[in-house]
């Protein structure tokens, strides 16, 4: 009694268990989402708080290090890092990858209700946090353009209309509105006019907020009606203010502001621009939640637009200007693609070696079974149709049929030897379904060190693994039921007739193939210690090609977008920096590589550089001969020589690890407590670093040098004119800070009075000796009777990781260079600097991830051998018989380490895989041969010797059939053209030269291995 005969003996039953794995999976099938890559939901949150005309340090002081000592007392914290540049502060808290987000989310609204008493008085608003998954890149993004409409109205519809709808779209996760600020009316002060009124501008920012006031008035009621008591208290329009009395005189004459103001509608924040091409615009950037169905999340986006296009106000443009759906259709339709090639190529293996359509069918049918049943298991563990989850299907298919081939083989031997197909079936099933099941329980085995691996690897792999485990159970379900019962229907003894001669041309071929392999394997077990050392050797060789092989992380994508950030100097203005970014974007689009550029500049750009930051997103055009990478470096190198500021480009990509922004892909990160040091170093290190020639785009967050003027208070002389500091500062405050002096409440919105002097009174620093405080008599008094001012500098962007100072350098790799080799360059040339022991040089994000995982590489592989030693050990009750099975492993590592450096290509993540998937691929030609020694030794009362060799010519078909079918399976992953193409090129690689390798030494091997370790087994006994 066998496990598949009561399948073949009950055949409509096993026709409704297939077919109801088919409409499972099927269902399952619509439902999956659609996504790149696998959710790769690291959780982070980012708190953002803000306070208009605060300087980077009094950001960092005031803000940051409150929030900071809140927020680090949250449980499962792994990193917190902050940056602070003019009036804004960004904490970004990365938390273990077992820590629930929502929970996170709980715990830093506590947070920041605790801190909230330390935080300045003056902040108008409370902190706010979201979600953020670093992971995460733009899936639609939106420009509004009119040349109609000012800005700050284009803001406001955009920020009040548009995206809460865009928000209500499922699968949305955020929809960030960049380009400029929320409307508001904007009263820029002369100071000479108020010093001729005698007007001091706090008078006049109480005048203001009085003036507009929004406070309850109540109701009257009598026994029969009520009446609500309103007032036109509030003034909306910048002509309303214009007439507000702002002083009255004893001779009774007033003041109005528009005496003293230029009253104008404007915006929140004038420092803040937004463009797409040569238009200014506004940008909505739309990213999808954890989870969404990207495709569906798009297309509920586009379904939405004509919608909201009809509610826009005449003259508005409403473009799509990136959008992430096309690139991805296309890469999941070439890896569809990739799929039906494979299945194609492995039935095509079967059908040669078979040369029946019958017997070919049966294990072809197992292959759409299983892959439509795997669907079902994908959907019950929330996985989605992506890159890796597809590429381990495409895998899979070369594997699931093996099962399959070698149960219909065995089959058709027995038939072919003139048994009955019922009985064959049931005779032949028997016989392999013990190989069968320790082939396929031993393949899922591999995949058990990958799924309890933690960190990075284990969340990228986790998808891979379980579909490509769930595949190979499915197919084992199959191949010992349905395959059986099929063959037991289908199969025919063939009649006695000429064959066409394209089938006697092939069995020619492989009765040639078979006297070659047995001459051959004859010479192999007459030399077997020359035979055996050649093992030794494959050993000793892998070892050296792991260490001598360039190592990667994560294969690039080739997205054809680039995200980018322009820097000045730190010093530059916001006008000088405007001039010079419209020379950056026309640079830009007059290049033939270039389809589109957008982006904008202040409110804090990717490195924290505030007013002379500039972020760009760029499109490139799909006719080009150089991937994203190699753009980004050629495009950056056009503005290397450009004074004044410095251009830094990566390419957009599905996997960024860390929660820190910054300029480049990879980081190193400098720390000291003292902070005096970690200044004197981290220009040093930056420096250094610009000097390595793998590394291209380096950049460091630290920007201490920007210009300040400070204005020193003689104390003394301030109090004997009874003048407090208080009162220096809030004068200052309301002078230079854009002010927040009073709130508009119109319909749903509300908008800010911003106040500060005209502009000619802001451009120098001769602009302080202009002002003027009054003491408590009211008289005026200069404020450089009791002061003077100084020039220094100052930074431009205060940055601390872990409440610790920090500096982070961030870098791209130069074409041609691996990450392997730009991390050993780095980690010498810090070595040559010999940093003080108290700055520490740390990789960060994506280079941490790939240090880590170099680290994991080995561990992981030796895992993966003792965990199917195990499992073999178990299966076989022997100590010996697995190491028999694993010898086949060597020649798989050696080859595709070859094949990889034969084709230039790094040993990455990926390929990291393919070393794992080929353990689990290889053995299953040792353990049919050592299966069917054993049997021999057993029922046929064979030697050791000639059962082995029985054994291998035997197994030579099935051995061959299931070898090619896994090439051929994964040769469709070596070629592509789309996106994702370069990540699955390493896994296709690696398979094809390990299994080609491994097939054309382990022939001779694995039999000279069983005959000495079964000499070793007998001397043991006795």
């Amino acid at each position: 009694m066998s496990l598949s005969s009561p399948f073949i003996r009950r055949p409509i039953a096993t026709a409704l268990l297939t077919l109801a794995i088919i409409l499972v999976g099927a269902l399952a099938y619509v439902r999956l989402p659609v996504a790149p890559l696998p959710e790769m939901s690291f959780p982070t949150i980012v708190v953002s708080a803000s306070l208009s005309g605060a300087n980077p340090q009094t950001m960092a002081s005031t803000v940051a290090t409150p929030l900071e000592r809140s927020l680090g007392r949250i449980a499962g914290i792994s990193q917190m890092t902050s940056s602070s540049s003019d009036g804004s502060t960004r904490v970004i808290i990365q938390f273990d990858l077992d820590k629930d987000v929502n929970e996170a989310a709980r715990e830093v609204q506590a947070a920041i209700n605790s801190a909230q008493p330390l935080l300045p008085s003056a902040m108008t608003s409370a902190p706010t946090y979201r979600k953020m998954n670093p992971a995460d890149a733009p899936v639609i993004v939106i420009a509004l353009t009119s040349k109609e409409i000012d800005q700050g109205t284009l803001y406001g519809i955009a920020d009040d209309t548009i995206a809460p709808k865009i928000s209500q779209v499922p699968g949305v996760g955020s929809v960030n509105v960049g380009g400029s600020s929320s409307p508001a009316v904007r009263i820029e002060l002369d100071p000479r006019a108020l010093d001729s009124a005698g007007v001091s501008l706090d008078e006049v920012r109480s005048a203001i907020s009085n003036g507009n006031s929004n406070v309850p008035t109540g109701f009257l009621q009598n026994g029969r009606y009520r009446w609500e008591v309103a007032t036109d208290s509030q003034l909306f329009d910048a002509s309303d203010y214009r007439k507000l009395i702002v002083h009255s005189g004893d001779d009774g004459a007033t003041i109005r502001l528009g005496d003293v103001a230029a009253v104008s509608n404007g915006v929140e924040d004038s420092y803040n621009i937004g463009f797409y091409n040569h238009d200014p615009a506004i940008l909505l950037v739309v990213s999808a939640s954890a989870g969404a169905n990207v495709i569906e999340t798009i297309d509920g986006i586009r379904a939405r637009l004509p919608e909201i296009s009809k509610a826009l106000p005449q003259g508005v443009n409403f473009n799509v200007v990136l959008d992430r759906s096309p690139g991805i259709r296309a890469s999941l339709h070439e890896t569809q693609f990739t799929l039906l090639l494979a299945v194609a190529l492995v039935v095509m293996v079967v059908f040669v070696f078979l040369r029946s359509a019958r017997a070919t069918i049966i294990p072809s049918a197992t292959i759409p079974v299983s892959l439509i049943g795997t669907f079902g298991i994908m959907y019950l563990f929330g996985f989605s149709l992506d890159t890796l989850s597809l590429m381990a299907l495409v895998v899979a298919i070369g594997f699931i049929v093996d099962d399959a081939i070698v149960v219909v083989e065995n089959i058709a031997r027995h038939i072919e030897r003139g048994e009955p197909p019922f009985k064959a079936a049931l005779e032949g099933a028997r016989e392999v379904g013990f190989t069968v099941l320790s082939m396929s329980v031993s393949l899922v085995a591999v995949f058990i060190p990958l799924l309890l691996v933690g960190g990075l690897i284990g969340r990228l792999f986790h998808e891979f693994a379980v579909t490509l485990a769930a595949a190979v159970l499915v197919s084992l379900v199959v191949s010992l039921t349905l395959t059986p019962m099929l063959c037991s229907r289908w199969l025919r003894v063939r009649e006695p007739t000429t064959p066409p001669r394209w089938q006697r041309a092939i069995e020619r071929i492989g009765h040639a193939i078979v006297r070659g392999y047995e001459v051959t394997l004859d010479g192999a077990l007459r030399h077997r210690r020359l035979t055996l050392l050649s093992l030794v050797a494959v050993i000793i060789l892998n070892g050296y090609l792991y260490v001598v092989i360039d190592k990667g992380f994560i294969p690039d994508q080739d997205t054809g977008r680039l995200i980018g950030a322009a820097r000045g100097d730190q010093s530059l203005s916001f006008e000088a920096m405007s001039s010079k970014l419209e020379r950056i974007r026309t640079a830009l689009l007059d290049s033939p590589d270039v389809a589109t550029v957008m982006g904008f500049m202040g409110g804090g750009g990717p490195g924290g550089g505030g007013i002379s930051s500039a972020t760009l997103f760029i499109s490139l055009k799909q006719a080009r001969d150089f991937d994203t990478q190699q753009a980004s470096n050629r495009l950056s190198a056009m503005f290397r020589d450009m004074p004044g500021i410095q251009v830094f480009m990566r390419g957009m990509q599905d996997i960024h690890v860390g929660g820190r922004e910054s300029n480049g892909q990879y980081e190193v990160t400098l720390k000291s407590d003292d902070l005096d040091l970690l200044n004197t170093w981290s220009p040093k290190v930056s420096q250094a670093m610009q000097e390595i020639p793998q590394l291209t785009g380096v950049s460091s967050d630290t920007r201490s040098e920007g210009q300040a003027v400070k204005l020193i208070v003689d104390r003394d002389k301030a109090s004997r004119l009874g003048v407090d500091m208080d009162t220096v500062d809030t004068v200052l405050h309301n002078a230079f800070s854009q002010r927040e002096i009073s709130s508009v409440y119109q319909g749903t919105n509300q908008y800010y009075v911003i106040m500060q002097v005209a502009k000619p009174f802001r451009e120098s620093a001769q602009a302080l000796d202009m002002l003027h405080v009054f003491d408590g008599d009211g008289n005026r008094i200069p404020v450089s009777a009791f002061s003077h001012y100084e020039r220094s500098t100052t930074p431009v962007s205060v940055n601390h990781q872990g409440q610790f100072a920090a500096t982070t350098v961030s870098f791209n790799l130069a074409d041609g260079i691996t990450l392997d080799q730009a991390t050993q360059a780095i980690r010498t040339r810090l070595d040559e600097l010999n940093l003080p022991i108290d700055v520490q040089a740390d990789f960060e994000g994506s280079a941490a991830s790939f240090q880590s995982g170099v680290e994991a590489m080995p561990w992981l592989i030796l895992a993966a051998l003792v965990t199917v030693y195990l499992v073999l050990g178990i299966l076989y009750e022997s100590y010996v018989h697995p190491l028999t099975i694993l010898s086949t492993l060597p020649s798989a590592g050696i080859g595709a380490l070859l094949a990889l450096m034969a084709l230039g290509k790094p040993f990455t993540l990926i390929a990291l895989i393919g070393i794992i998937l080929l353990i689990g691929v290889v053995k299953k030609n040792a353990i049919m041969l050592v299966d069917f020694a054993l049997d021999a030794e057993r029922r046929l009362g064979m030697a050791p010797f000639e059962a082995i060799r029985h054994a291998a010519l035997v197994r030579f078909r099935p051995i061959m059939m299931t070898t090619l079918a896994a090439i051929l399976g994964a040769v469709p992953l070596m070629i592509g053209t789309d996106e994702n193409a370069g990540l699955r090129a390493p896994l296709g690689i690696s398979i094809v030269g390990g299994l080609i390798f491994s097939q054309l030494l382990t022939l001779y091997t694995t039999p000279v291995v069983y005959l000495y370790l079964d000499k070793l087994r007998h001397l043991k006994r006795r």
